[in-house]
């Protein structure tokens, strides 16, 4: 029996569904999480996150979060994502080479600035990697959650 998979942003519900497995970016490695996993609470790191469900992926790239695991439900709750479908290559793109110059010109190494634009330029690769490697031409097969009532 599955184990029902919610995975929210500070602005909107990605994805809520059945999961026969949830792989997460977990700050110390990847956590894979199958139904009836024993309760588990998880810092996240930078990542992709995939659902599995009947032979079926759908895939998220996240930044950051936390992780809850309950006897029916694993709940993600992460400071940035959205699902690989999503992606502008152009965008991802333009961010990776922003942040890339930033760097270069930048601030002081070990200041808040310079941590950011550090956060923003791993982000910015690991969409890239995502959106090239996963990116659908078709929608995803369970649409993300509708954040209307």
């Amino acid at each position: 029996m599955p184990i029902r998979c919610e995975i929210v942003t500070q602005d909107r519900s990605l994805f809520e569904g059945p999961a026969d497995m949830v792989i997460a970016p977990g700050s110390e490695g990847e956590l894979g999480i199958l139904p009836d996993h024993a309760p588990l609470l998880a810092t996240l790191g930078y990542g992709l996150l995939r659902v599995r469900h009947k032979g079926e992926e759908e895939i998220f790239t996240i930044a950051g979060g936390m992780l809850e695991v309950r006897p029916d439900v694993v709940t993600v709750l992460a400071d940035v994502g959205e699902h690989v479908d999503e992606i502008d290559l152009g965008r991802a793109e333009t961010a990776k080479a922003r942040a890339e110059e930033l760097l270069k010109k930048g601030p002081p190494p070990d200041t808040d600035e310079y941590l950011a634009i550090q956060a923003a330029l791993k982000r910015s690769k690991i969409r890239l990697e995502a959106a090239r490697r996963y990116k659908r031409a078709r929608p995803p097969s369970r649409p993300p959650a509708s954040t209307e009532e």
